[in-house]
């Protein structure tokens, strides 16, 4: 009887380290729940034993996954969470872990059936695009090539849902780009993922436009009785869906040319001036009128008279009172150069872009005499035709920006010039005349920049106020022509 219960107590010893010894190594068979239980008859004794279920998982090849490109031009991102662990079986659209970059916190998901066999990061470690995230052992082998990584996008909120939306980033910005919510469209791919064709018929199915909000009415119940049956209700026609096109536009760099170049050059040089503003009203009911009287008489001369030569000339005539705004500072602002001729430039709009030619000499010209040079100056820079001499050597400018619109403009200096002046369009605008009465009157607004080092405010304003007297008095323009 002792020989017999020191059998049974080996067997039962063996069996415990066989079944032990075989879990570790196979942790599948952990989860495959109790095992049948066979009877052994031996000489001594019926021994009761417990064996391993001998069901056969067929196993793949061990696959990196690898973190795909989640768009934004994201190259790296932190690993927040794990949501598996080593050994651990996962299915295909499975959460592996969430991440986070410098825009979205996104979660990953399994494109394949298998086993977790390594995890290569860390919570709050940082993975680059394209490198591996986990180990797969894969069920079987995979026929073809893989499939892009899918991406889910995270919940906008718990209250509203738990469902997550599976699509990949080709999917994802193809949504973003037309301003598309994932969790507004249905999905015909495998468990509910988006592809890229649920996009496209969603976007057929849109408006197009924003409805406007309808307050619909209850109808009021009505309680049916033999003499009044009930009125059947008529159904509401939904509006007709229009067809949105998907934009497929594409960016192109074209190089600057030689003007755009030499603009950069002058423009960065002159920000570097400190600029002093100043703007000003100007009444032109008297010069609207003075113009309209020798418009013809020119024209009969083979001249076009604009309202332009009448400004060069007035600020002409101001400069020779305030010389220093006819002047130029060298580049380290450490000498001043008065100009004797007044050589007053014109910005215009050309199809090359913004050149400034220049009358020269204005000081020693007509009203008349100035209408020629611009209408010479206009014709050839419409023809891209103005040469060196015309664009060089100016001392003063003046910028007709309300030609093409706007009243009030903040204009930047052309170094090494100290000031530019640019004038707005003409308006008519009721004002009090001197006996207190409202009339129409054509008004201009003017706005004036001054390099600050070389001028100051009081003589800027002076300047404005003698320029703004010969325009609205245009006669006193007279007794200064010479």
């Amino acid at each position: 009887m002792a020989a017999m219960t020191s059998v049974r107590s080996s067997l039962r010893t063996l069996r415990r380290l066989v079944v032990s010894h075989r879990l570790q190594q196979c942790p599948r068979l952990q989860a495959l729940g109790p095992a049948p239980v066979v009877h052994i008859s031996t000489p001594l004794t019926s021994i009761h034993w417990r064996g391993l279920r001998s069901s056969h998982v067929a196993s793949g090849p061990v696959l990196q996954f690898k973190l795909s490109d989640i768009g934004e031009g994201i190259m790296e991102v932190t690993v927040k969470e794990w949501y598996v662990k080593e050994g651990d079986r996962v299915s295909q659209f499975d959460s592996i872990c969430e991440v986070q970059s410098d825009k979205a916190s996104v979660t990953i998901t399994s494109r394949y059936d298998g086993v977790i066999r390594k995890l290569y990061y860390d919570v709050d470690a940082v993975a680059h695009v394209g490198s591996p995230l986990v180990d797969i052992e894969t069920d079987k082998a995979l026929e073809g090539d893989p499939e892009e990584d899918v991406v889910e996008t995270p919940a906008i909120s718990y209250n509203q849902s738990h469902k997550k939306n599976q699509a990949t980033p080709a999917v994802r910005r193809l949504a973003m780009e037309n301003n598309i919510k994932l969790s507004e469209v249905v999905g015909t791919g495998k468990d509910g993922r988006i592809l890229k064709e649920d996009i496209i018929s969603f976007l057929a199915k849109q408006t197009g436009a924003i409805l406007p909000y309808e307050v619909q009415k209850i109808p009021t119940p009505v309680i049916s009785t033999a003499e009044t049956p009930p009125k059947e209700e008529t159904p509401i026609m939904a509006p007709l869906a229009i067809p949105r096109h998907i934009f497929s536009g594409k960016d192109r760099t074209e190089p600057l040319n030689g003007f755009q170049k030499a603009m950069v050059k002058t423009m960065s040089a002159a920000l570097k001036i400190p600029h002093f503003g100043y703007c000003d009203e100007v009444d032109l009911t008297q010069l609207v009128r003075l113009r309209s009287e020798l418009k013809d008489m020119a024209e009969s001369r083979g001249v076009k008279l604009s309202y332009m030569p009448f400004f060069i000339k007035a600020a002409s005539l101001g400069l020779l009172q305030f010389p220093v705004l006819n002047a130029s500072v060298d580049e380290g602002c450490q000498n001043i150069t008065f100009k004797a001729s007044h050589n007053i430039g014109l910005a215009m709009d050309t199809p090359q872009g913004l050149l400034v030619p220049n009358v020269k000499s204005v000081q020693a010209l007509s009203v008349f005499d100035i209408a020629v040079e611009l209408n010479r100056l206009q014709t050839l820079g419409s023809a891209g035709q103005l040469g060196t001499a015309d664009l060089t050597g100016g001392t003063f400018t003046l910028s007709n920006i309300g030609s093409i619109g706007g009243t009030y403009a903040k204009p930047v200096i052309l170094p090494p010039e100290v000031a530019i002046g640019a004038l707005g369009k003409i308006q008519v605008l009721p004002r009090f005349n001197s006996r207190d009465e409202i009339v129409k009157a054509y008004i201009m607004n003017v706005s004036w920049s001054a390099d600050h080092r070389v001028v100051d405010g009081a003589t800027m304003s002076r300047f404005s106020n003698l320029w703004r007297s010969y325009l609205e008095n245009p006669a006193a323009m007279v007794l200064e022509l010479k």
